[in-house]
């Protein structure tokens, strides 16, 4: 199915830009309030900013993709600028701008976020980077808490002759494996005992002994080698270290063709809350699509605080099985199936019951 053109997060709608656009963008690309740390990178005229939507709408006409306009969802009112850009074929440059008046809620974050997942998801299999002024601190912490990491260094066109290069920051790579060498089974390994000491929802409790796990990790390696199994693998761009991992397994039999299941989706919890669960699930979306997959179901167990994670991934609640987990003597948890169907049909039950 194509990509969509609008994406919504929390709090903001982002949709491609119009020639309506024109004064709000031109306001924004010259406000030097909100270029303090590069002045002369700013449209130097309003003409100069105009150009650069024109050049926007000439590359979402060209690539079905670009810049977004981004929009309050409860006022209407134009935000900021974000998305992606392809630079020389290489690489999908991140932008992302926010209006003066918007700074400090995290919306820049929020948009930057979206930007990156919908990037992993949807579009040309390229890096996706931003570069960015160390000097820039806030824009800094924007890129980092994204999901990106630093990976070099890179001139630009408009630097002065003695300014510091740009920093390179770029997003994880995903790759789908169908078996592991001894390096990656010890990584992932590795990576699911810190997640299961982080109390991570992956199968066992704190504790755990590794042969137990290692023994379920083996029982994957098994179905991927039969081919009814297909791990997603997150990894560093800058130094192939392991980040993220999920399983994609067959439902069933030819009647679930369509469907696989999601397990064991885990990421590296030293770096909880920098975007690399979305970034993975963005990844599995885009394995799973690209197999011709129609539905994903995952389970989920209440009290983790998930739920509205894989809500925010496009996943809705298909079924509940009361206390059907038992965490412990006097803890049970519910079990709780999500659904997201990746072809662009709406869920909705059977209305023949």
């Amino acid at each position: 199915m194509p990509s969509p053109s609008v994406v919504e997060t929390t709090r903001l709608t982002l949709r491609p830009p119009t020639t309506g656009d024109r004064d709000d963008w031109v306001r924004l690309h010259r406000d030097p309030r909100t270029y303090w740390h590069a002045p002369h990178a700013m449209s130097q005229s309003d003409d100069d900013a105009a150009d650069f939507l024109d050049r926007s709408l000439a590359h979402w006409d060209e690539r079905g993709f670009g810049f977004w306009v981004a929009q309050d969802r409860g006022t209407g009112d134009v935000v900021g600028v974000c998305g992606l850009k392809v630079i020389e074929d290489v690489f999908l440059n991140l932008y992302y701008r926010l209006t003066h008046d918007s700074l400090g809620r995290g919306l820049g974050r929020e948009m930057s976020r979206a930007s990156v997942a919908y990037a992993v998801e949807w579009l040309p299999r390229l890096p996706v980077r931003a570069l960015v002024k160390e000097v820039n601190a806030p824009s800094v912490a924007t890129a980092l808490g994204t999901g990106l990491e630093r990976a070099g260094t890179r001139v630009l066109h408009d630097d002065l002759p003695d300014e510091p290069p740009s920093t390179v920051f770029e997003a994880p790579i995903i790759e789908a494996a169908t078996s592991f060498d001894a390096t990656t089974h010890e990584e992932v390994l590795d990576l699911w005992m810190r997640t299961n000491e982080a109390g991570g929802a992956v199968g066992f409790l704190p504790g755990a002994p590794r042969v137990r796990v290692e023994a379920a990790l083996n029982a994957s390696e098994e179905r991927m080698a039969e081919g009814s199994r297909v791990a997603v693998v997150q990894r560093s761009a800058a130094d192939g270290a392991l980040l993220g991992l999920a399983f994609l397994a067959e439902a069933g039999g030819r009647l679930q063709a369509h469907e696989r299941w999601v397990y064991t989706v885990m990421t590296e919890p030293s770096r909880r809350g920098q975007n690399l669960g979305r970034i993975l699930m963005a990844g599995t979306h885009r394995v799973a699509r690209e197999a011709g997959v129609e539905i994903l179901t995952l389970g989920v167990r209440s009290g983790m605080g998930t739920t509205a994670f894989y809500e925010a991934c496009g996943y809705r609640e298909s079924g509940r099985i009361l206390g059907g987990i038992r965490v412990e003597d006097g803890d049970d948890r519910d079990n709780i199936t999500m659904t997201r169907r990746l072809d662009g049909r709406t869920l909705t039950p059977d209305p023949r019951g």
